[in-house]
């Protein structure tokens, strides 16, 4: 199975949780603190966190697709 991260940029409201959740697949941009994707397709070792970093986004700014 792989997982796909799909983040509405527009959406995030600078919070960090996803970078504290998932630190090898999310990062912030120093300037205005807006998450950003590091990995869109991580391993399988990640998935657990990649969940957790959507289901704690206070602004529902990243999807999971997985297939």
């Amino acid at each position: 199975m792989t997982l796909r991260v799909e983040f509405d940029e527009p959406k995030c409201v600078a919070a960090g949780q996803c970078a504290m959740v998932a630190p090898d697949v999310f990062d912030q941009r120093d300037e205005d603190g807006v998450a950003i994707v590091l990995d869109a397709e991580p391993g399988p070792e990640h998935h657990d966190e990649v969940r957790e970093a959507a289901a704690v986004c206070p602004a529902a700014a990243i999807r999971l697709v997985e297939r």
